[in-house]
Order: structure tokens, then sequence, then C-alpha cells
């Protein structure tokens, strides 16, 4: 665990991963990581190579009033359906049901305990731009509903890593704040203009392995025209090497299709390096690789694009000083961010 700096705010890292929250406010931001969890040996690996320090496993398994106090929560957890039936039978009867009742057996369940037992100054929510729809709405009506029944204040925001790095990457996240006031003089990082591109983060040389075989290559082309005749835009992404590439996913190790690199004929296209995904996903240089490349693979294809979560817990902290003046905003917003209506 980090030694806390002086008057360093501190922050907890769930659902941890390989670190990407904790290269943005503990590395970039100065902040101090009093506790991490995560639940894959791989990525624990991969975590303590980096920070020397190993998370804590399955977060179920860990009561919330044994976690240390901390300013920021951070949490990129699983998306899982709720079940809604057993909370409209409870309206239905006029019994008072609460968040337990709502989210028992789903991962949200321990953080919202850790929330209510901890009381953090702020935190930190990142998933799937998708969450909004899951389940038909509601997985985010309950996340939403618990999130007021714990009394923060807190917002919603889709970002575009496009902007920070050379991928197409949507990701919601959620901002809240135990104070009004914390919350009042947050606002949510303003894009660059422009972005890098795709060839800066290529490496010069690049291991002959990384080029698809020519019996690959010959089965995504089919199966892109197959999908094609049919209608379909499912295929393999040749990406631009001055645009930006489709999104990393956690099944890049399978074969690579969303994101190839062109090469000169005769050569196939080729997948990326491991050392190419980290700086795809705004990793620094010496951020060290220690698994091998099929894991490597899906943990950067399930990591946060530290530059974007660097961009947010800036601004999350900029909102703990005092000294700002609160954000100005027209009444339709401030309505919206304060009382967000509820889903009947």
């Amino acid at each position: 665990m980090a030694r806390r700096k002086r008057n360093s705010p501190t922050f907890i890292d769930l659902f941890a991963g390989i670190g990407g929250f904790r290269w943005a406010l503990e590395r970039a931001l100065g902040a101090t990581c009093v506790f991490a969890s995560e639940w894959d040996k791989f990525a624990q690996d991969t975590y303590e190579a980096n920070f020397g320090h190993r998370p804590d496993g399955d977060i179920t398994a860990i009561d919330p009033v044994d976690i240390p106090a901390h300013d920021i929560l951070t949490a990129g957890f699983p998306c899982q359906p709720f079940s809604i039936a057993g909370v409209s039978k409870a309206n239905a009867l006029g019994r008072q049901h609460g968040f337990a009742h709502a989210t028992q057996g789903t991962l949200f369940f321990n953080v919202a305990k850790i929330i209510e037992a901890r009381r953090p100054r702020a935190f930190i929510l990142e998933n799937v731009k998708n969450l909004k729809s899951h389940d038909k709405g509601r997985t985010f009506t309950v996340i939403t509903e618990t999130l007021r029944e714990l009394g923060y204040y807190f917002d919603s925001k889709v970002i575009d890593a496009r902007h920070w790095v050379p991928q197409h990457r949507e990701r919601i996240f959620i901002a809240g704040f135990r104070d009004e006031n914390d919350f009042a003089r947050f606002d949510w990082p303003v894009a660059p203009e422009k972005g890098p591109v795709f060839r800066s983060i290529l490496e010069k040389k690049v291991d002959p392995k990384y080029t698809l075989t020519d019996g690959l290559w010959a089965y995504l082309q089919a199966y892109a025209a197959k999908h094609k005749a049919a209608g379909n835009g499912f295929g393999f992404g040749l990406t631009n090497l001055d645009g930006v590439s489709r999104t990393l996913s956690a099944r890049y190790y399978k074969d690579g299709s969303e994101v190839l690199i062109p090469q000169r004929a005769p050569k196939n296209p080729r997948r990326l390096s491991p050392r190419e995904c980290a700086r795809l996903m705004g990793y620094p240089a010496e951020m060290n690789i220690v698994c091998s490349d099929t894991r490597a693979y899906k943990q950067f294809g399930n990591s946060v694009a530290v530059p974007v979560v660097t961009a947010v817990c800036q601004q999350v902290l900029g909102a703990f000083d005092t000294r700002r003046a609160p954000v100005q905003r027209n009444g339709s917003e401030q309505l919206r961010l304060f009382h967000a209506p509820r889903v009947a």
C-alpha cells in the first residue's frame, strides 16, 4: 500500500483490474490508495507488479466496515440485471424495501454497502455505455434510485475516449458527492479538440508472430463477405492509421479482428502487440506487462482508458477545492443534476 502523502486525498480501488484508476489518481494526481480489490489472479499479478501492492480478493467476502475510511470510492463494477419483481411486489404491498432488497445478489450491492458504511466524500463509477439500456433500463433505474437513497448528489455522462486516445470507446461515468457544495463545483472534463491518431501508438518493430496467418486472414475476409451479403455489419476492422480504431475488447486474444493493422503487401494485416494495447488504453511506457499475451489482451480489453479517468478524477478532486466558485449552470441543467426525475 502506498504511503500517504501529507494532506493528499485517499481513495479505494474496487474491481481494480490492472489499476487504471490507480494510475490516474495516485501516479498522475497524487492521491493515496488505501484499499484495492480484484478477484482475478492474473490481474492481481499485473497490479502488484506495477504498484507493489496485491489487491484483496472477492469483494463479496469483505466486510465494508473493514475497509479503511477514504475520500473517493472508484469502481468499474460488472453490469448485472436486477430483480425488479420483488421491488414491485413490495411497492404494491406498501412495504419499505430499501436498496438492499433491490440490489441483493448483484455486485453493485457491495458497492452500495461500502458507500453506506464508509460515506466517502465522492465516488466515481464506470461502466459500459449500454448500462442505461441494460435489462430494459431497469438496471440503471435501480442504481440511480439506490444512490439517491444513500443521500448522494450525482450526475452521469457517456464519454468517448477517442478525444484522449486513438480508439472509439464509449463508457458511462457516474460521479457523485456526499456534499451538495462539492457537487455544485463539479463539472465534467472538456474533451481536447484534437486527439492522437492511431499510428502514434504503434511500435517500430513488432514480432512477426502478430501477423495473421494466411488461414486466419482468409477466414476473416470470408466471414466479413458473408455478413455483408446478408446485410449485416459484422466484419474485421482494418484501422485507418491516421484515424482511430474500433473498441478494443476482452475477446481480442481470439483473432484480433476488431483492431487490425494494415501492412505492406504481401504481408497480411497484423494484430496489436500487448505493448501497443497498453498505449491504446493510455498506459504510460513504464507500465509493466507481466503475463501472457492472451491474459494481457483480456486485461487491456477490460480496462478503463487511463487519460479519460484521469480527466474525470481531476474534476472530482477540483470540486473539493472550497476556493473555487460553484459551476454556473442554467436552470434546466441544475434541475437535471440535482433532481433527476424519478422513474415510476
